[in-house]
């Protein structure tokens, strides 16, 4: 039984920005889907919180007065991320409009076909021309040559990055430290500027701490109730009739190392494989000419039922990337492996120990990686 495939123009990542440029009175603005209608307004504060998966919120409700209370109030849908499930390709999602087939944010590490080498989309690689990687204008863009005051708050280190230059350009950038209070100053000072603004605030510290301590974790629902007590304090100072908007790019699960294959003991794993991109829940391998169907077989025969094993063209037949693009094709692994159950396949003779620690993961098409909140608050 296939996975889920993500409805593309129905209520994705990739529908919302748009939506945001149609409320802001942007004419004609591609990728707009019908389903999704926000209010119109002046001005509009999106923000978004990495790894804030719907279903963990929902668990955790008892630690979220704000959200709670916007919930119950009707302020709350549920949205869906595209495939897989990683930050890069959401990012590309929300910044284009457009599915990863359109944008060619695949994958954490996928293939640069032109170089025969893994490019990790978060980190990039000086070689690659990130506006080559993804050519295509970004909503940011459109928003800002129809008139609107763009402002994106974010990391320091964001601006001028690969994969900001690649899904998130466009507009003016402004860079803070890593603490909560001050990206809501800067997100309130933005959205005052100008009569008719959009403000693209982002905090990572909710991924950074699943993956560190996992999503069952004390710390990961300490930060949940900090990011819940600073959308309250943002929603409070943004002036009146600003539209804020929140979601997240995925969800996570935890995978305990017991519950990992390691590559390194699975020498059978990686014959006629040439390169093992993705992610550890959804594992993209290059493979030698005429190798796929082959590796496809190994691989179906050693995770059994706990990992869907696809070839490229099943994957890209099934919709899970959208409709794809010739360029990005190549970038799409020959063979994907996706875990239906809480695993994870790892490579201890190639990833770094500090990546090996890492508790919470996502990438698969589990409801607790694809499902993501919206909250839409008029304020």
């Amino acid at each position: 039984m296939l996975l889920p495939a993500p409805a593309y123009g129905r209520d994705t990542l990739a529908d919302l920005l748009p939506a945001v440029g149609r409320a802001l009175g942007v004419p004609d603005l591609a990728g707009a889907s019908p389903e999704l209608v926000l209010p119109a307004a002046q001005r509009v504060c999106f923000v978004l919180v990495d790894g804030l998966g719907e279903l963990l919120l929902a668990a955790r409700s008892g630690h979220t007065g704000t959200l709670r209370r916007w919930r119950a109030d009707g302020l709350h849908r549920v949205l869906t991320a595209g495939f897989p499930t990683t930050t890069a390709t959401s990012m590309g999602l929300i910044g284009t409009g457009l599915p990863p087939g359109g944008h060619g944010l695949v994958g954490y590490e996928v293939l640069d076909p032109d170089r025969d080498e893994l490019l990790n989309e978060l980190q990039w690689d000086a070689a690659v021309d990130p506006r080559r990687w993804q050519p295509h204008t970004t909503v940011f863009q459109r928003v800002a040559a129809a008139g609107v005051d763009v402002v994106r708050v974010a990391p320091p280190h964001f601006d001028g990055s690969g994969l900001t230059e690649a899904a998130l350009r466009g507009g003016r950038f402004v860079g803070t430290p890593d603490r909560l209070p001050a990206r809501v100053d800067a997100a309130v000072t933005a959205v005052r500027s100008a009569p008719r603004q959009l403000t693209y605030l982002y905090w990572g510290g909710l991924d950074h701490t699943g993956h560190g301590h996992g999503v069952d974790s004390a710390q990961w629902t300490a930060e949940l109730e900090r990011v819940d007590e600073a959308l309250a304090e943002l929603a409070r100072r943004l002036p009146r009739g600003t539209l804020l908007v929140v979601t997240a790019d995925h969800g996570m699960v935890d995978v305990h190392p017991p519950q990992r294959l390691d590559l390194a003991g699975e020498p059978d794993l990686r014959k006629g494989v040439r390169h093992v991109g993705g992610e550890p829940r959804t594992v993209q391998l290059y493979t030698e000419p005429g190798a796929a169907e082959q590796v496809a077989a190994t691989w179906r025969s050693r995770l059994g039922t706990s990992a869907a094993v696809l070839l490229r063209s099943e994957a890209v037949a099934a919709g899970w990337f959208g409709p794809v693009e010739d360029r990005v094709r190549a970038r799409i692994g020959d063979v994907l492996a996706v875990m239906r159950e809480d695993t994870a396949v790892v490579d201890s003779d190639r990833m770094r120990p500090q990546t090996l620690r890492l508790i919470g993961q996502h990438g698969a098409l589990s409801d607790a990686e694809r499902l993501v909140p919206l909250f839409v608050v008029p304020c």
